[in-house]
């Protein structure tokens, strides 16, 4: 019916209509528009906060990674620091130990020097002074010498003959040579050995003339030529003794000797 009654209005009154229509209509299509919109914008947004998001995951994904990156670099150094400390420690116990071995090394070649220098003083020549002359002497000789020494004011008259003689023949030249040929030559005396004894007497006194030794030494010559009776050449020895030795003890006893040849 209310169609019926439009049809029945002229065109003023339809265009009238339709304006109001139209003025009706006018708020809902405004308000699609602004949804549209805001939906857009909402869109928009939401990518922008999306892609900031993104953009923040990525930035503390990154800032995580260097994070990981940064404490593996950190903990790489300090091992690279505890191997370093463990090389000084290394190093400076072998320097310790070095040091150590230097020092025991000096302490054995002081030793080694004091013992080779305490062995060389022990072979330096000393100096000696024995029946009346003044010379150098090897210890080992000094010592052997006064061993000979020894063996004879004992009495041991053999061993005294046996120590002398090996003391000349390993000391050719020793300056005691005088004083050994003397005792050698009384050693055989005591033995009885009247020959070599002879002989040893006959040397001192040839080799070594002004040696303390030699008045006695023409004495013994003398008892020994007396011992193997030879009384005129004793006799010829007691006459030279007082002659070239005048004033000793060796030249008195040769005056109370020749008084009982006559």
């Amino acid at each position: 019916m209310k169609s019926l009654k439009f049809l029945r209005f002229g065109p003023a009154a339809r265009i009238a209509a339709s304006i109001g229509m139209v003025a009706c209509m006018s708020p809902v299509s405004a308000g699609l528009f602004d949804d549209e919109e805001a939906r857009r914008a909402i869109l928009d947004l939401r990518q922008k906060i999306e892609a900031s998001s993104q953009a923040t995951t990525a930035e503390s994904t990154r800032a995580n990674d260097e994070e990981a990156q940064l404490r593996r670099s950190l903990v790489d150094l300090q091992n690279q620091l505890e191997a370093l400390r463990a090389d000084v420690a290394k190093l400076r116990g072998q320097n310790e130990q070095v040091a150590r071995d230097v020092a025991d090394m000096q302490r054995k070649q002081k030793d080694d020097a004091q013992v080779l220098n305490d062995r060389l003083r022990k072979l330096e020549p000393v100096k000696v002074n024995w029946d009346g002359r003044e010379f150098l002497a090897d210890p080992l000789e000094k010592r052997d010498f006064e061993s000979a020494m020894v063996t004879f004011r004992k009495g041991d008259f053999a061993n005294a003959e046996v120590q002398f003689v090996d003391f000349m023949n390993r000391n050719p030249q020793s300056g005691y040579r005088p004083s050994a040929l003397f005792w050698l030559g009384n050693a055989q005396y005591a033995t009885k050995d009247y020959k070599d004894a002879l002989a040893n007497f006959r040397s001192l006194v040839s080799q070594t003339p002004d040696h303390m030794r030699v008045p006695e030494a023409l004495l013994a010559i003398a008892n020994c030529q007396l011992e193997v009776k030879d009384p005129k050449g004793a006799r010829k020895t007691l006459e030279e003794l007082i002659a070239s030795h005048p004033g000793t003890e060796a030249a008195a006893a040769a005056k109370e000797r020749l008084s009982r040849l006559k």
